[in-house]
């Protein structure tokens, strides 16, 4: 690898585009490229982060995984800004909490409740994990424009994906009661890398929002997933959104 790429991401300023879809999954951003981008083409692979570069109706784009949780998100958005990303969406799947969310919907987080430990190594608790509010106006534009069923408001980002479920955890009572609490709250749907996103797009002075589909249908009940809901609603939104910044 040479000196000038970052060391996590594999990737060197001027090698990746301004806009940067950021999916979990390494295999979703193969798709989402291949799929959806024109001109699709690999910038690196290098652990759990696999990006691509294209464009979608002219504009260049590109996707990178984060993996899973909030410290390796962390890095990716860390290391993409050095090399001159301005404008990141988070965009994958969600837990739904409140009983108006039902699987397949999109969730546009404005903000996240930050129960997660990376963004507290950036700044206290008391400091919002928001999301960037001209992003938030284009995902609700586009996914209006779409006739996208989608719900706006308070996401949860947490540490421990298997903890939000009862059975799993030394205390159940108070994972239920946590659950009650954050739906009596108004939180929408939980995942795992959105808070710490924010906190660090908002230090850097980036762009960052998220968008997810839900999976399932009162997350305290049930551990194990049993298949996804499709995604091109999902992306072909964040991409319009994104977008839009350009045209």
């Amino acid at each position: 690898m040479t000196a000038d790429k970052e060391y996590h991401i594999g990737i060197a300023p001027g090698e990746i585009p301004e806009l940067v879809l950021l999916p979990g999954d390494p295999d979703r951003a193969k798709d989402i490229a291949m799929k959806f981008f024109d001109e699709p083409e690999e910038i690196a692979k290098k652990r759990e982060y696999w990006s691509f570069k294209g464009k979608w109706k002219g504009v260049p784009v590109a996707v990178c995984s984060t993996g899973i949780g909030c410290p390796s998100a962390a890095i990716a958005i860390e290391e993409l800004v050095k090399v001159g990303c301005t404008t990141f969406l988070r965009v994958g799947t969600s837990g739904a909490i409140s009983r108006s969310v039902n699987a397949g919907d999109l969730v546009i987080f404005t903000g996240s409740v930050r129960d997660e430990g990376t963004s507290r190594q950036y700044v206290p608790i008391q400091f919002p994990a928001v999301a960037d509010p001209e992003i938030v106006m284009a995902l609700v534009k586009a996914a209006k424009e779409s006739s996208a069923k989608f719900h706006v408001g308070i996401g949860h980002s947490k540490d421990a994906f298997y903890s939000e479920h009862s059975d799993y955890v030394a205390d159940p009572e108070g994972t239920l009661r946590k659950w009650e609490l954050m739906r009596n709250s108004g939180v929408l749907a939980t995942e795992m890398e959105a808070a710490a996103l924010f906190v660090i797009g908002h230090l850097r002075g980036v762009k960052v929002g998220t968008i997810c589909v839900a999976i399932g249908e009162n997350v305290e009940k049930e551990a194990k997933i049993v298949g996804k809901p499709p995604i091109d609603e999902l992306i072909s939104v964040a991409l319009d959104a994104m977008t839009s910044f350009k045209r």
